[in-house]
């Protein structure tokens, strides 16, 4: 016999299943879908020193999202510069701050062929678009970046681009900047139609939306 054999453990009550959270398609890629990848391998940005490069997109039904690499090579900085430069390079890149001034920020932005555009600054990383209840105006552009390492020698990074709606045909203009890393704005001009045109093989993953 034991001081607890008395105490009856009490049932748990069964937990009702919680409503499923379908969010809006310009918060970000469908989660029931596999993209279909567009091939990209374009230098945004290349200087001495600096690189930042679109690997590649991948074209879902809704939008596409853009792969980033980046990376800064010590030159001539010094053991300051560059220890400055090492704090900067991981204190968030993309989210905007009371204390952080835009040369502070990793910056993208994109310009649809009709000349509509929007840039990544509009909002914070972690908390994505604050457009939930009501579709936005204009386009969604969102950076996250999926963090990075460096050393004495260079720093690096990767990242991903979400952009929606699909844009039209046309010329689609990619631009960044992160002038405390030394990267001045830059640009390149994607294929409109080849990413939209792309999105017509993306693939549900259950037909009707629901796994048999």
């Amino acid at each position: 016999m034991t001081f607890f054999q008395d105490y009856s453990i009490p049932a748990m009550p069964p937990r009702p299943r919680m409503p499923e959270f379908v969010p809006p398609p310009w918060s970000g890629p469908p989660r029931y879908e596999l993209p279909a990848i567009v091939p990209v391998s374009r230098f945004l940005h290349r200087s001495a020193g600096r690189v930042v490069a679109v690997e590649s997109a991948s074209a879902y039904s809704t939008g596409c999202t853009m792969k980033l690499t980046w990376t800064i090579r010590r030159t001539d900085e010094d053991d300051q510069e560059w220890a400055t430069m090492n704090a900067g390079f991981f204190n968030r890149p993309g989210a905007p701050g009371p204390s952080v001034s835009r040369e502070d920020l990793f910056l993208f932005g994109v310009q649809f062929p009709d000349g509509t555009a929007a840039s990544s600054s509009t909002f914070d990383q972690n908390a994505g678009p604050p457009l939930m209840g009501q579709e936005p105006e204009g386009p969604v552009f969102t950076f996250r970046s999926g963090g990075g390492h460096g050393g004495d020698h260079d720093l690096s990074g990767t990242g991903t681009l979400w952009l929606w709606p699909l844009p039209s045909a046309g010329d689609l203009r990619l631009v960044t900047q992160w002038t405390a890393m030394g990267i001045e704005e830059s640009s390149i001009t994607l294929d409109g139609a080849a990413l939209r045109d792309a999105a017509v093989d993306a693939q549900a993953y259950w037909p009707d939306g629901t796994p048999e």
